[in-house]
């Protein structure tokens, strides 16, 4: 039979949000690729019959190593948050073929963001301003827009809301900022757009921003 990737979702980062399947896929893989922080926290400590792969920005040499591991045995990839949006997938749907994936879902930074606010995300505008930047239609105002928003350390909660503000939204946009989602200190903060832009700025978090 031919060996599968097997693609886990493994959640925001707290293991009790991580869904059972991909927790299993992980205990038992022989080959486990991952960043650093998730190899650190579910490789096996002995490194006993696994071996494992960072992900780092050699994504080429990445692939290599699970196109090697598949020689042998299934290969497991860690991916936070769900697979399904700016991960690892990508790349490997380009480099192999997809009857050889299998994808575990996880819970997106997105869905926790969402719950805690304890608002319904149907009709959002997911957008990311990780390493990108969204295109000017995608950031337009509307009355009823809901945008989630992800963040780097350059595009942060206050230079967000300012770019926001010249888009024409109005200052007292409902602006929520959600930050270390699931681990223990975890911040939810509400603000109105225009204290978000004057704040000091928040980085590598989500955003839910209601027009």
């Amino acid at each position: 039979m031919e060996h599968r990737i097997i693609v886990a979702g493994i959640g925001p980062g707290n293991p009790a949000y991580m869904i059972p399947e991909a927790r299993h896929a992980i205990d038992q893989a022989r080959c486990l690729v991952g960043g650093q922080r998730a190899l650190a926290q579910y490789a096996r400590k002995d490194g006993a019959s696994q071996r494992c792969c960072a992900i780092t920005r050699d994504i080429e040499g990445v692939l290599t190593f699970i196109e090697n591991g598949l020689a042998d045995s299934d290969v497991v990839v860690m991916v936070s948050g769900d697979p399904g949006y700016y991960s690892l997938l990508d790349a490997l749907r380009r480099r192999f073929s997809v009857s050889s994936l299998q994808v575990i879902p996880g819970i997106s930074s997105f869905q926790l963001a969402f719950a805690r606010l304890a608002l319904p995300w149907h009709g959002a505008s997911l957008l990311s301003f990780h390493g990108r930047v969204p295109d000017d239609q995608a950031l337009t105002y509307g009355k009823g827009r809901l945008l989630g928003l992800l963040t780097d350390h350059v595009h942060t909660s206050q230079t967000i809301a300012a770019d926001l503000l010249t888009r024409g939204w109005p200052p007292d946009t409902f602006f929520a900022i959600c930050s270390r989602l699931s681990y223990d200190d975890e911040s939810v903060r509400v603000r109105t757009l225009q204290e978000a832009a004057t704040c000091a700025p928040v980085g590598s978090c989500v955003i839910v921003v209601r027009g």
